[in-house]
């Protein structure tokens, strides 16, 4: 048995592959449009990591998602998890659970899918992270 991938379903492109890319740093490695069955799916990966990827799926017809959180979460090693939560801070993203004890933060996509974000190792308690309340459910 292999691991494939997670799929999430997104409601804007743009702003998923903003937070995913830009943010997370993940990389897109391939692309469908079905044009009879009227969705995208966008396949990313990070970095070096030749395992499992997130499958973004877009339909094209509108419609409204809700329980994101109830989807459970996605988890990344990351390795500095403070410069991490600084550069998705700097992008607008809110940061739900702040890196207090160095080693995990908790923040959401546009669509609401949770995403853990795990320090490879411990990093020692740091400021503003340190005594940052938690904001939001994460």
């Amino acid at each position: 048995m292999k691991y494939l991938h997670t799929m999430v379903r997104v409601t804007d492109v743009e702003a998923s592959l903003k937070f995913y890319c830009e943010g997370l740093g993940l990389q897109e490695v391939r692309r469908t449009d079905n044009e009879k069955g009227r969705f995208t799916l966008i396949f990313l990966r990070a970095p070096g990591d030749e395992g499992g990827e997130v499958e973004l799926t877009y339909n094209w017809d509108p419609e409204v998602y809700t329980g994101g959180r109830n989807f459970g979460h996605l988890a990344y090693r990351v390795a500095d998890i403070y410069a991490l939560c600084q550069h998705l801070q700097d992008l607008g993203v809110v940061i739900n659970r702040p890196p207090r004890d160095g080693h995990m933060a908790f923040v959401r996509s546009p669509d609401g899918i949770s995403v853990e974000l795990i320090q490879d190792g411990t990093l020692p308690p740091q400021e503003p992270w340190a005594s940052m309340p938690n904001t939001g459910s994460w």
